[in-house]
């Protein structure tokens, strides 16, 4: 049995425990926060943009707690650590907990910088331990689909794509999100999971030409990145975290083969995703698999188990992601196409 220990306790350590329900050979042993908020294995009120919002509240005799970092990484009943503070925080406790000998799944983006992100590989590599981020776009049902089918090929190659995803701002955690010095804005905290995707389904970019603004966090609130992709498909992405409050979040992909369009839009609920092939009705698809969340930390669990270094996302991809971000951002404020290395 794989016992986790989480590291920071807002919505996104809520999710986690959620989805650790679902995925066998491991449990939640220890919880951390300095501040000692949700301590008591109450999340109840806790809420964000996705998932079913429903309430946690654990058994307080189940799991140790820890306001110290250092001791719970000095605990050698924790196997693992699951972080899930603030991005400025990644860094630090990465490394902190690889050196102790812990496999890290790290939350998106995987650092604040792509210089603190090759640091914390190359502190992975040399430790010989897993460091997974925790890209769980990678992982959900109709994005696994929707990969797969660019994959194969099964409708022609791709002419366009495009990935969206826009929301109010976030009305948890404001303090760091809100301050673009610490989150990086909806550019880096928000937009990179498309970011991230398209790199999964075509590549890494070859340049990057993209339009933004800021609005409430000083750093890029609103992007629009195209990116020059191997095969010549036109692929875009937009990203957004400054609607006027009241309008929700919202996340969509439109992909465009030789033979089908292929459609999801959150907003339709249970109808999401369409499929539109030629010469065929237009088919509503229905994917019963678990979530991203439940995903990308059984594929974590795992690679423990097995010794196995991740093979759907790697610390290599955490990387590129923030490296491909930060050419958006010198994109946005140069206004000339950016190449990437």
């Amino acid at each position: 049995m794989l016992n986790l220990g989480i590291v920071g306790l807002g919505f996104m350590a809520a999710t986690h425990i959620k989805a650790l329900r679902q995925v066998p050979g491991a449990c939640l042993a220890a919880l951390c926060n300095p501040s000692g908020r949700h301590l008591d294995g109450d999340f109840t009120g806790v809420g964000g943009n996705v998932g079913d919002n429903a309430p946690v509240k654990l058994e307080p005799v189940t799991f140790k707690v820890f306001r110290d970092y250092a001791a719970m990484l000095a605990d050698p009943g924790i196997h693992a650590v699951d972080i899930c503070a603030p991005t400025l925080a990644h860094r630090d406790l990465a490394i902190a907990a690889l050196r102790a000998g812990k496999h890290v799944l790290c939350e998106k983006p995987f650092a604040r910088t792509a210089a603190q992100a090759r640091e914390m590989a190359a502190v992975a590599a040399e430790t010989h331990r897993i460091l997974m981020p925790a890209m769980c776009l990678r992982f959900f049902p109709e994005w696994v689909w929707v990969k797969a089918a660019i994959a194969d090929g099964r409708f022609g190659k791709v002419l366009s794509a495009r990935f969206r995803r826009v929301a109010e701002p976030p009305g948890w955690g404001q303090g760091n999100f809100l301050d673009g010095a610490k989150s990086g804005g909806a550019l880096l905290d928000l937009h990179i999971h498309d970011t991230d995707f398209v790199q999964f389904c075509f590549g890494r970019p070859r340049a990057v030409r993209s339009a933004g603004h800021t609005k409430i966090s000083g750093a890029i609130d609103h992007v629009v990145t195209e990116y020059e992709v191997a095969g010549g498909a036109m692929v875009h992405a937009e990203g957004a975290w400054c609607m006027t409050p009241g309008f929700g979040f919202n996340m969509s992909y439109t992909v465009n083969f030789e033979r089908a369009t292929v459609d999801y839009d959150l907003a339709r609920g249970a109808d999401a995703l369409k499929v539109c092939e030629a010469g065929q009705p237009a088919q509503v698809l229905k994917l019963g698999q678990p979530d991203g969340y439940v995903g990308e930390l059984r594929h974590f669990v795992e690679c423990i188990a097995s010794g196995q270094q991740p093979s759907v996302v790697t610390a290599a991809d955490g990387v590129s992601s923030v490296e491909i971000c930060e050419a958006e951002e010198k994109s946005v404020r140069s206004g000339q196409r950016v190449a990437l290395p």
